[in-house]
């Protein structure tokens, strides 16, 4: 079964002031940490959406197995970068039949539970496999190809959020093994730091 990873990096990070993408991770940058786990997992290819600072990140990241995509339009929030994304992959293949998506700044998504996610997900390939939160299902999710032209016409900040919560759709609720905190601000960088060290 061909799954692919689509890495979201796009954002601009203005609350955490630079580019959150390239903060050092203990020897790698918090992106660099996304993608090898990425790349270390059962997917067939890692794929990284990237917006501002895209040059300077790009080239950051040239030596690693991932396809860079450019999202031009990365100021209309997450939506627009997954739209891009899908509809990048759909364009190029034709083989592939599960999307999962992950943040650029969830270094604690391991190997192990994007492996959990895959495994899952190849019991039943028409559901969608969502991380749970206390507020929700979230990223990473794991979309199955019946989903894609769904994904292609997502729009905004709230990105993949209203599929994960449709109770219509066959959803998987993932409770997750990892820490999924996000990184927005300075303070919340520091305490990932710490989380890391201890």
């Amino acid at each position: 079964m061909s799954i692919a990873v689509l890495v979201l990096a796009a954002g601009s990070a203005s609350r955490m002031g630079v580019a959150k993408q390239l903060l050092p991770f203990g020897d790698e940058t918090l992106l660099e940490t996304v993608l090898n786990n990425a790349l270390t997992s059962k997917t067939q290819k890692v794929y990284c959406v990237l917006g501002a600072y895209a040059e300077k990140i790009a080239d950051s990241i040239e030596a690693m197995n991932v396809e860079t995509i450019i999202n031009e339009d990365w100021k209309d929030g997450l939506g627009s970068s997954i739209a891009r994304g899908v509809s990048h992959i759909v364009e190029t293949t034709n083989t592939t039949e599960g999307i999962l998506i992950l943040l650029a700044d969830q270094p604690f998504v391991d190997t192990g539970y994007i492996n959990n996610m895959i495994e899952t997900f190849k019991s039943d390939p028409s559901q969608i496999i969502a991380s749970r939160y206390k507020k929700g299902n979230g990223v990473p999710a794991l979309f199955p190809a019946t989903l894609f032209s769904k994904l292609k016409a997502l729009k905004g900040e709230r990105g993949a959020k209203s599929l994960l919560n449709d109770t219509s759709q066959n959803i998987i609720s993932l409770e997750p093994t990892i820490s999924l905190e996000d990184i927005d601000t300075p303070e919340a960088y520091a305490h990932l730091l710490k989380k890391r060290d201890d």
